[in-house]
């Protein structure tokens, strides 16, 4: 059966429809990037060609957007620094949107954002294929800030080492002396977490140290729940010496867990968190922690997304900024 003739402006989606494949795939063939096999590539651009597909009008607006997905984090201040230094550089304003917990505004977002035509978009709040792909049929430019799952190959983002900074952190608390290392670990799904828990795990098994599934305890990444899970490891008989933690806002609640039980950090506890976001070095004892370099992702989110929209062939869309451990009074040997 033969598809009929599209009614209005031919899409990438349409062009994937008739060839047969995903959309992804028509993305690559247009952007002339590899992993497509010949035949299908001469496929997709004799299509391309029949239906004298034209890449929608690059976007001309003096303004981008910035998507978070919450700001009460505090790390939501350190991309907000970044992407603004850039665009102040490029003289442009910045539309701020937050999607809260429910995402209920990304629908009426999406369709204001199409509206406006921005410059580029910084995404740090999770979206969907589609949407994704409602920006590319309209040839603005986005750019996924630390992705939180596995992204097509296709898909822009910065991000940094996650696994790199789990291992680090886990190998300073070895190299203390620790053996009994706890770690509050993200919600299941999370690609970061996932990847901060491997390294966790890795730098045991490098040290010869049996991985305890009862000391790894998930939990959201906020201060509360930081609070519970800490809890619950420092009321057992056995517990940690030590407690890794997914983000800087659970230590701050292993913080308070470790008060309320009667215990000293570093005395009784030692603490490692992750992002260091400013009121790491605020506490009392300063946090050690993993520096996640968050306005310098941001700062290489925005000018990736500027640089796709003024059509440049950039060496990589994907990029990983490098994580350093800060060790600041919440580490020390353990006791006896």
């Amino acid at each position: 059966m033969t598809q009929a003739e599209p009614g209005g402006p031919v899409t990438i989606a349409y062009i994937a429809e008739s060839a047969g494949v995903s959309v992804p795939t028509v993305s690559k063939v247009l952007n002339g990037r590899s992993g497509v096999a010949a035949d299908t590539r001469a496929r997709v651009e004799a299509l391309v060609s029949q239906y004298g597909y034209r890449r929608p009008t690059p976007p001309t607006s003096n303004l981008m957007e910035l998507v978070v997905e919450d700001l009460t984090h505090q790390w939501g201040v350190e991309i907000i620094r970044g992407v603004e230094q850039v665009a102040r550089a490029h003289r442009l304003g910045v539309v701020l949107t937050e999607f809260g917990p429910q995402r209920n505004a990304i629908r009426y977002w999406l369709d204001n954002a199409i509206t406006r035509r921005p410059a580029c978009v910084v995404t740090a709040a999770h979206m969907s294929p589609e949407e994704r792909e409602k920006l590319r049929e309209k040839g603005i430019p986005f750019v996924v800030f630390d992705p939180p799952g596995e992204l097509p190959d296709d898909v822009p983002f910065v991000g940094a080492t996650n696994w790199s900074g789990g291992r680090s952190a886990t190998r300073h608390l070895l190299g203390l002396g620790h053996r009994r290392i706890a770690m509050i670990a993200a919600p299941e799904g999370l690609l970061c977490g996932r990847a901060r828990w491997d390294g966790y795990r890795s730098a045991l098994e490098d040290a010869g140290v049996p991985v305890d599934p009862s000391l790894v305890v998930r939990a959201d990444l906020t201060r509360e729940d930081g609070r519970a899970a800490a809890a619950g490891l420092l009321a057992r008989p056995d517990r940690p010496t030590a407690i890794f933690t997914c983000n800087d806002l659970q230590a701050l609640g292993v913080y308070q867990a470790a008060r309320a039980a009667g215990l000293r950090i570093p005395t009784d506890l030692s603490v490692v968190g992750f992002d260091d976001v400013p009121v790491a070095d605020l506490v009392d004892p300063g946090l050690t922690t993993v520096r996640q370099p968050l306005t310098e992702m941001a700062v290489a989110a925005t000018e990736l997304a500027l640089a796709l929209g003024r059509g440049e062939r950039t060496p990589q869309i994907g990029l990983e900024l490098a994580t350093t451990l800060t060790v600041r009074g919440s580490t020390a040997p353990p006791r006896g």
